[in-house]
């Protein structure tokens, strides 16, 4: 299917609207017999889809006009899919009823790596009200992007991830308890063809399929670990970004599966292993996404313009309270460590890659890149965090602190990253600006699945725990 955006998500119900052009499409690939089968899905707190698989007559004779039944359960869970406690929107006292997944047409997409079939994604609908669910990550960052239209903007991004691939497959590292995990390469592959080429079959099959799917690669290439391989989805409108972000992270799990590999994107699998990120790049443009608006020749500095200023303020002021919505899990913030290649202090600096924010393009491609988060993010609560900050940085005029040039690392008298899920927390609990940009029932849904995780963890014993007490202790 080509790249044009069709009519409104909520088009091709009942509703008396256009009948999109996507929905025509897949019509017709169904009748000539090109799909069997179309997967409708829409994504959980965790950046995970969940949906459903339908045949395709099925789909075109029911779920086209109706949507999917889906147990509101599923963005309520933890990442064992159990029914944790606290979630006033979702729990036994409410029955776990159902909502509706309503079909985002111009998300629709053949997939090269399964055989006849086409996902939709899906907003989260009440299907008493008509209304999108206000916790659903995907509801989240259309009400930023929406926030932005109401400012004259448009946002404009592009999703680097990192990640590596294993010898196991998904069931032989269960098998082990994931103990043992060994991956293909064994020397550093960052931006070696020779090392890169032992695993290209699988590389190329991701890129192609990729862009066959409407996911556009641009590069991919070896990163800073055996076994670690970056790949570069080309920007659009940031909520396409965030779109195409899913659907990468799900496809390529797929497809290493049907060839035999493991393939994670866990921000930091090993104590020795470098991090793996999900950085995103970021600027606005004008209402038509024609001008740039990031860049202002007469600008003094790197020619970045009042209103990348503010914008940047912004994400700087708040990117420690917003951290979980960045960096959601426990494992997440062991990340970030000195000289590894993932940010600790939040400071800027013009190409420098040892600082949170890096100041990248010249002339309208002049852009913010956001090295904070990692490979295991929900890219469309980092994406709504971080469109939220900066917009917040707009409207209360937020200038950023003077750029970091050096070492980013040893910077002082600035504001770092929380050193652990608790404290991300703490913070989140008492910032009055992350109310303001999504609401208290937002805040307080985040927070609750984020204490469930923390609960988790600090219940476990762990073999560290044993090694350094059973004897010694």
């Amino acid at each position: 299917m080509s790249d044009e955006h069709g009519a409104t998500a909520s088009a091709g119900h009942s509703t008396g609207h256009a009948v999109p052009r996507q929905l025509d499409e897949l019509r017709q690939m169904v009748r000539d017999g090109r799909i069997d089968t179309v997967v409708v899905a829409l994504t959980d707190m965790q950046g995970r889809l969940m949906g459903k698989r339908v045949q395709a007559e099925a789909f075109l004779k029911g779920v086209v006009d109706h949507g999917i039944h889906f147990c509101t359960y599923l963005l309520g869970t933890d990442m064992e899919m159990n029914t944790p406690d606290g979630f006033k929107l979702m729990n036994w006292e409410t029955g776990y009823g159902d909502w509706v997944g309503r079909e985002v047409w111009e998300t629709t997409r053949v997939l090269p790596w399964l055989e006849s079939t086409a996902i939709v994604l899906c907003d989260a609908i009440d299907e008493e009200t008509g209304r999108e669910i206000p916790i659903s990550p995907r509801t989240m960052l259309k009400r930023q992007v929406e926030r932005a239209a109401g400012l004259g903007y448009t946002v404009k991004a592009g999703t680097e991830f990192e990640f590596y691939v294993l010898s196991d497959s998904f069931e032989d590292m269960s098998e082990k308890g994931y103990n043992d995990v060994e991956r293909v390469g064994y020397y550093n592959e960052d931006y070696h063809l020779l090392q890169a080429t032992k695993l290209e079959p699988l590389y190329r099959q991701i890129r192609n399929q990729m862009t066959e799917a409407r996911i556009p690669i641009e590069f991919s290439k070896g990163e800073a670990a055996p076994s670690q391989h970056e790949v570069n989805i080309r920007y659009d409108e940031v909520l396409e970004s965030a779109d195409r972000s899913v659907l990468f992270k799900h496809g390529a799990k797929e497809i290493a599966w049907l060839n035999g590999y493991g393939l994670t994107f866990m921000a930091k699998p090993y104590a020795e292993w470098t991090g793996s990120s999900g950085h995103l790049h970021m600027s606005l443009w004008d209402p038509a996404g024609k001008n740039a608006l990031f860049y202002e020749e007469a600008a003094e500095q790197y020619g970045m313009s009042q209103t990348m200023r503010w914008f940047l303020g912004g994400m700087m002021a708040l990117q420690r309270e917003l951290a979980l919505f960045i960096a959601p899990n426990v494992n997440s913030y062991k990340r970030y460590a000195v000289a590894s290649w993932a940010p600790v202090n939040v400071v800027w600096g013009r190409d420098n890659r040892t600082t949170g924010f890096r100041i990248v393009g010249r002339g309208p491609g002049l852009h913010i890149e956001n090295r904070f988060p990692g490979g295991d993010m929900n890219a469309y609560l980092a994406y709504a965090a971080e469109v939220g900050a900066g917009l917040y940085g707009i409207e209360h005029k937020i200038e950023p602190p003077a750029e970091y040039k050096g070492n980013g690392y040893v910077a002082k008298r600035c504001d770092k990253m929380p050193r652990a899920l608790y404290e991300a927390i703490e913070l989140l609990a008492k910032s009055k600006a992350a109310v303001e940009i999504f609401g208290q029932d937002v805040v307080d849904h985040y927070l609750n699945a984020a204490r469930v995780e923390r609960d988790a963890y600090d219940s476990a014993v762990h073999a560290w725990d044993r090694e350094r007490y059973l004897e010694r202790g």
